[in-house]
């Protein structure tokens, strides 16, 4: 029986595995190739990869780590980060990434995310979408890691992007991000109430419960989760981690 994919999300800065809470203070975690051959192991679905500064930095996504990666990882993986145009989506799936996100240039350039699925389809083409609630209380879209506000009600922004051709749509809360408080259930409701494309729910897993709700009350497709399966313990001690098969089938099925 198939149940909803639950995956890794993982975040490079300088190539090496950090962890963030509210997209604030990256903590070194370790090195991603260490980390992917555990998730071998453990079976994942999927894992994500995103590049926290190629963006900010305005450099193209980091290829040798990616080669690295998925020389190495047994899984699909999509990666993120500095994103930018068609060559630097044609290099990464040369190397073997399965599927690109896109996340600032789809709010600076949505037509490209039309250009991109007519390209390679959209089933490779996943948009991004970090959200946070703004002093007003209304759920709104930032870009280059949070950093910057859009104006842009998500809702709205996930219809468009599904119209003009991304296949997934990967919702992040900004104010949920490394807290293990669990998923924004109000945020995933309501943007995968609005788009028939999977939603991967992002920001706040804690526990395999945490999955259920995003999944059963929240409507999201699939699960990510960070802090997670990369801390272990109240003190967040650094273990690489993921749930035996069995927890998330009786939580999700």
């Amino acid at each position: 029986m198939l149940i909803p994919r639950v995956m890794p999300c993982l975040l490079l800065k300088d190539n090496a595995l950090v962890k963030t809470v509210k997209f604030q203070n990256p903590s070194y975690i370790g090195d991603p190739i260490n980390a992917v051959r555990i998730y071998n192991e453990k079976e994942v679905d999927e894992l994500i990869f995103l590049d926290i500064t190629a963006t900010l930095e305005k450099r193209q996504p980091p290829f040798k780590i990616l080669s690295e990666i998925a020389t190495e990882c047994f899984m699909p993986v999509t990666y993120g980060g500095g994103v930018q145009n068609i060559n630097d989506i044609k290099a990464i799936f040369s190397l073997g990434i399965e599927k690109v996100a896109i996340n600032s240039h789809a709010v600076e350039q949505p037509a490209f995310i039309r250009e991109a699925a007519d390209y390679f389809g959209s089933q490779a083409i996943v948009v991004s979408i970090d959200v946070r609630q703004n002093p007003t209380g209304k759920y709104e879209v930032y870009t280059h890691g949070g950093r910057t506000s859009t104006g842009l009600d998500p809702i709205a922004f996930a219809v468009e992007m599904e119209r003009t051709g991304a296949g997934e749509i990967l919702l992040t809360s900004i104010d949920r991000d490394g807290t293990q408080s669990g998923y924004d259930l109000d945020l995933i409701r309501s943007v995968s109430s609005a788009v028939q494309v999977p939603v991967i729910a992002c920001g706040g897993a804690g526990k395999v419960s945490d999955f259920a709700a995003a999944v059963h009350q929240g409507g999201a497709s699939a699960c990510a989760a960070g802090s997670m399966v990369v801390y272990f313990g109240r003190n967040r001690a650094v273990l690489i981690n993921f749930p035996a098969r069995s927890k998330l089938e009786s939580a999700l099925v």
